[in-house]
């Protein structure tokens, strides 16, 4: 959801920072991407490790939240081709499924606020799991609620985290890059690369038809 479909990550990132520096600690840009797709509360966890136990999180945390609702107030914006990806899985009644590090309750809200919420079918998170990517139940969890077999999927990802965890599940991982560009190791363990999800819809429009998985 955020940084694939969502463009939201740069939003995060920029909270973060700025909630850090006003409760008078700072952190670099390569720790913070390295919270890429990890579930919020384990994100919090490493980020109150990385800082030390003199960090107050609980004001960090307030300012944090404050900051995104003002970033993020009225709308949620699209990752450029969102839309026009879905309309061709649509086309091709191809089963789907978000798969989100994000709680139940934020990633209700922002597929709402988006509008793509309509559209799809399964909404995994990471309440619905014990272990949060980069392990892969919520990707098993996403092929379970769909029907399909784990190695007849194809997740599309942003995050070097959520790349090991659609892998260590057996699908076949497209990377559409965010804020984060692939290392050779990323590189290895996907099917492609695409530049946006304009060039993965162009990717599935390419193919043969093929009749709807159930």
């Amino acid at each position: 959801m955020d940084g694939t479909l969502h463009d939201t990550e740069a939003v995060y990132h920029r909270a973060l920072k700025h909630a850090v520096l006003a409760v008078g600690f700072t952190v670099s840009d390569e720790f913070c991407h390295s919270l890429i797709g990890i579930p919020g509360s384990e994100g919090d966890a490493l980020l109150s490790a990385h800082l030390g136990p003199g960090f107050p999180f609980a004001e960090y945390d307030r300012l944090y939240a404050e900051q995104c609702e003002r970033l993020l107030a009225g709308s949620v914006p699209l990752k450029p081709g969102a839309s026009e990806l879905l309309d061709e899985l649509e086309r091709r009644a191809l089963p789907r499924a978000v798969a989100t590090s994000a709680t139940r309750k934020r990633a209700a809200y922002q597929l709402r606020s988006s509008g793509l919420g309509a559209r799809l079918s399964v909404v995994v998170t990471r309440d619905d799991v014990a272990r949060g990517k980069p392990h892969p139940d919520i990707f098993f969890e996403a092929a379970r609620r769909l029907g399909v077999a784990p190695e007849r999927c194809t997740a599309i990802e942003d995050s070097f985290n959520g790349v090991h965890a659609a892998h260590a599940a057996g699908m076949m991982v497209v990377m559409v890059p965010d804020l984060l560009r692939p290392t050779p190791e990323i590189r290895a363990l996907c099917a492609t690369v695409a530049a946006d999800l304009h060039e993965v819809r162009d990717l599935i429009a390419s193919t043969a038809d093929i009749s709807p998985r159930s």
